[in-house]
């Protein structure tokens, strides 16, 4: 899981590397427009994906043939959830113009979402599929699709961005398409396995494509927190974004710039925590608790050494780090590369915890106690949305300041999901039955 995630690292970094080639403003709409995309299907996401932790339990219990028909009814949610985010296209202008963006950043940031949420249906289903891959633990299906989606996306983005083969320059839209070329190659990678684990003797059971109502309460039951979570989380984060980006061109591209490589650290580690909910969801299906907990606390060491590595790039290679993006910029590089070399320093001192915070989030939902990672989380990151609205607007503090109250969120996540863990209440939780056909 954390190669696949890694390539998703690779296909946002080059996409907006190339943006960054046209122009400072376009590679900061495209920070703007992806996560308010992601933002928009974050609820559905969050929801479909926990079919990990569903399957995950089934699989570790023997029940395999309820695992191709649990993620069946994720799959019937995602088609369900495709009308709700496309009704938000009407409404996506004003999103960006509420936080007073420049008016070239809205329109690219605006152009940018509108072709995502387009086709989100397929990001929607990927996440479906994903989970039951991760929650048999065939994660290696996973890592082909998102390999395949990343050599599909680099080129498709490099054609429609920039242009080639007579194919016209279409810039922020052509980085849209190229996307979601890269989400369709994916999407088929993984349906076409699961089409055939449906009808293998492993998996086989009776009537697997029908509506299951229990198994959908299921879903949103334990995946709604998870889904709520995941929105609201997302949510306080692009405010932070938004507000970093309403100091003007130059902060935003610093900024962007920082979370670019973040992403290069973040995104593995995401990984990770995935593979962690499905591996401690088997371990309580099979009613090992202590094994659940030694592999909890071995992935963790795993994400340290990952992001311990991470630390020691971002406090080393900085400038290098910066200039592969300013260098494109032209007139105002000096200005974004002073900033930006400051936070991607700062930015090294929360990643240890970044992944402890990932891994116990991800261990506990695996056990499936997802309401209190819900609530510490969503009031964590609305404080920081509140703190950063108040440093922004009442205090007017400089964008380093505001930076450093990010970090500060990032570590005491880090600490209360451990401490959460640690102290045990997920062992009382009960996921699921000995359910028969």
């Amino acid at each position: 899981m954390m190669i696949s995630h890694a390539s998703e690292s690779v296909m946002l970094f080059v996409d907006r590397l190339f943006l960054s080639r046209v122009s400072k403003v376009h590679l900061a709409a495209a920070m703007g427009g992806g996560i308010t995309n992601f933002m928009l299907m974050s609820f559905f996401v969050g929801v479909v994906g926990y079919v990990n932790a569903i399957v995950g339990q089934y699989y570790g219990s023997k029940q395999k043939e309820r695992c191709i028909l649990a993620t069946v009814q994720s799959i019937y949610l995602s088609f369900a959830a495709f009308p709700f985010v496309l009704a938000f296209l009407p409404l996506t202008r004003f999103f960006f113009q509420l936080f007073g963006l420049e008016a070239e950043q809205v329109t690219l940031a605006n152009d940018y979402l509108r072709i995502l949420l387009s086709g989100s249906v397929m990001f929607i289903l990927r996440n479906a599929l994903t989970g039951f891959f991760t929650g048999i633990g065939r994660t290696r299906m996973v890592m082909a699709a998102n390999l395949t989606a990343m050599i599909v996306n680099v080129p498709a983005n490099y054609l429609f961005i920039f242009g080639a083969l007579g194919v016209p320059a279409m810039g922020m839209r052509g980085a849209a398409i190229g996307t979601l070329c890269g989400h369709f190659a994916a999407l088929l990678m993984l349906g076409i396995p699961f089409l055939k684990h449906a009808r293998s003797e492993e998996f086989r059971g009776a009537r697997q494509w029908r509506f299951d109502r229990k198994l959908v309460k299921k879903l949103l039951r334990f995946g709604g927190p998870a889904g709520i979570e995941s929105l609201l989380n997302v949510a306080a984060f692009n405010f932070f974004v938004q507000m970093m980006h309403s100091y003007g061109p130059d902060v935003a591209a610093a900024v962007t710039i920082a979370f670019n490589w973040d992403l290069v650290a973040f995104i593995p580690m995401l990984g990770l925590g995935i593979a962690t909910t499905a591996i401690i969801a088997q371990n309580i299906g099979a009613g090992d608790y202590n094994e659940a907990r030694k592999s909890a606390f071995l992935v963790l060491r795993l994400a340290f050494v990952y992001s311990g590595s991470m630390m020691i790039i971002f406090l080393t290679a900085t400038r290098p780090m910066v200039t592969i993006f300013s260098s494109g910029f032209g007139e105002g590089a000096a200005e974004v590369s002073g900033l930006a070399l400051v936070l991607v320093r700062l930015a090294s001192l929360y990643l240890i915890a970044d992944s402890t915070q990932l891994i116990f989030a991800g261990a506990l939902r695996g056990a499936g106690d997802t309401a209190w990672v819900m609530r510490f989380s969503v009031l964590m990151h609305w404080l920081l949305a509140g703190a950063v609205f108040a440093a922004v607007r009442l205090l007017v503090l400089p964008p380093v300041a505001v930076w450093c109250i990010f970090i500060a969120m990032i570590l005491t996540l880090g600490f209360s999901m451990f401490n959460r863990f640690r102290r045990g209440k997920w062992e009382n939780i009960k996921l699921i039955d000995n359910e028969t056909e």
